[in-house]
């Protein structure tokens, strides 16, 4: 319809907008720890946009590397999780879904389940449990630094568990650390994207505006 087609233009917009987002990752700065004040010790971390490096809470304001690695590898993930939300969101609501049914034996589609929590309540229990089993499994064997034998990470968030590279290696440090500025600000919009649409949905709401 004009309505989906209208929306999957404002989808596709929003996505590519997050690239506006997207601002030059501060610079590391070659300064020693010992001669800063410990607010301004993680100056030196990829700080992606304009505000440069910012905790209000002062939750690392102690200087304590393990902690902030800690919240900084949450915080990747949290985004990476919420990129793909967001996504799989716009093609829902865009009628893209997987072929066939979900459930044979309760005859029901991948199309009949709706978008937002109220799809999530429409899977079955078995489906339920299975991606529990899957996310689980991900987490426990796959999703860590040390996964498959390999060293640990490089940074919080690296994930290539000595297999996956993608060419990585034969990037300059700069492109590294822009890149990683980059996903840092793709995924605080997209988690900020994902609470726009659950509330657009409690309340009622159609998030998607056609374009007239």
């Amino acid at each position: 319809s004009h309505i989906m087609k209208s929306a999957a233009v404002v989808a596709l917009a929003m996505l590519e907008s997050v690239n506006a987002f997207t601002a030059a990752p501060a610079l590391k700065s070659t300064v020693s720890r010992s001669a800063v004040s410990p607010s301004m010790v993680f100056e030196n971390e990829i700080n992606p946009g304009p505000q440069g490096y910012f905790d209000p809470l002062g939750l690392v304001a102690d200087g304590d590397q393990e902690k902030f690695d800690r919240l900084r590898y949450v915080e990747i993930k949290h985004g990476r999780i919420c990129q793909l939300g967001f996504l799989h969101w716009v093609l829902i609501a865009n009628g893209i879904t997987l072929p066939g049914k979900i459930s044979t034996s309760e005859n029901l589609d991948f199309a009949d389940i709706s978008n937002g929590w109220a799809g999530s309540l429409q899977v079955p229990v078995a489906g339920a449990l299975q991606i529990l089993a899957f996310v689980g499994f991900l987490e426990l064997f796959v999703m860590k630094d040390s996964a498959n034998g390999a060293e640990p990470g490089e940074f919080p968030g690296d994930f290539r568990n000595g297999f996956i590279d993608f060419g990585w290696d034969s990037l300059t440090p700069e492109q590294q650390d822009a890149k990683r500025g980059i996903e840092l600000n793709n995924g605080r919009a997209a988690m900020m994207g994902l609470l726009g649409l659950c509330v657009h949905e409690q309340l009622g709401v159609n998030p998607w505006q056609p374009i007239a």
